[in-house]
């Protein structure tokens, strides 16, 4: 491990977390929290939330020396595809489902008094942009079934005291949103994966957390004043940048 020591933020969940640093949301925060925390990615694609929870323990010790201020949820998605006749595949009923969301936030929320958790839903999908989305005559993945698991989650979050983030309905907002938000029908593109980013900092600037994690109001590492800093056009005076997000800070606030 490097030091000095960093909050910790871990990204948990399958592909939708996985790909999040191709130019996505995972990026995004290691980004905004460059100076101030350590995203750390446990994505694993096509996983549903019954393998995570056989790697739950493992993830997330509940004897680690350092335990993270914050674990961001996604699984569902992959879960509500429709359930092979053999058995096989990812699919978990929706009352399962609900039951191992509930046993992932029991155990994110007991490894510590500080440790914080945000479950994201899954997110719509374009049905007709996904190719090979029939499996035995049915549709695997449908934007009605992603509706249910959405609902869901969010109805776990409620029990649970969590936050939760409907993306469901978060990225139907946006104009056109069939076309512009995903690379696959089922995976994010730039415009998808900002809206996450949006949603997850605007729940970090809200919640009455303490101490808050919003990046705003997080110390930089290192982030004292310096004569080494880059010199102001009076060539008297230095710029501390340690607090500055290129290229531009507004769009995170």
């Amino acid at each position: 491990m490097v030091g000095p020591s960093r909050p910790q933020f871990v990204l948990f969940g399958s592909s939708i977390v996985q790909y999040s640093y191709y130019e996505g949301w995972g990026a995004t925060l290691s980004h905004v929290y460059a100076r101030k925390a350590d995203i750390i990615l446990r994505g694993y694609a096509a996983w549903n939330s019954r393998r995570a929870l056989e790697v739950l323990d493992t993830i997330f010790p509940k004897d680690a020396k350092e335990q993270p201020s914050l674990v961001i949820v996604y699984l569902g998605g992959n879960d509500s595809t429709i359930p092979n006749p053999n058995g096989i595949g990812p699919h978990v009923p929706l009352d399962e489902y609900k039951e191992n969301m509930r046993k992932i936030a029991t155990h994110v929320k007991n490894l510590s008094d500080k440790t914080r958790t945000i479950f994201l839903t899954t997110p719509p999908i374009n049905e007709e942009q996904i190719l090979n989305n029939i499996v035995e005559g049915q549709v695997e993945r449908t934007n009605e079934a992603c509706r249910i698991y959405a609902e869901a989650c969010m109805e776990v979050c409620g029990e649970m005291n969590i936050k939760g983030i409907d993306l469901w309905s978060a990225i139907q907002k946006i104009d056109n949103w069939q076309d512009v938000c995903f690379i696959d029908g089922i995976h994010l593109t730039n415009v998808g994966s900002k809206i996450v980013s949006k949603e997850i900092l605007d729940v970090l600037k809200e919640a009455n957390w303490e101490p808050s994690l919003y990046w705003k109001a997080m110390a930089s590492e290192f982030g004292e004043d310096s004569p080494y800093d880059v010199v102001q056009p009076d060539g008297k005076t230095t710029f501390n940048m340690s607090n500055l997000i290129f290229p531009d800070n507004d769009q995170w606030d």
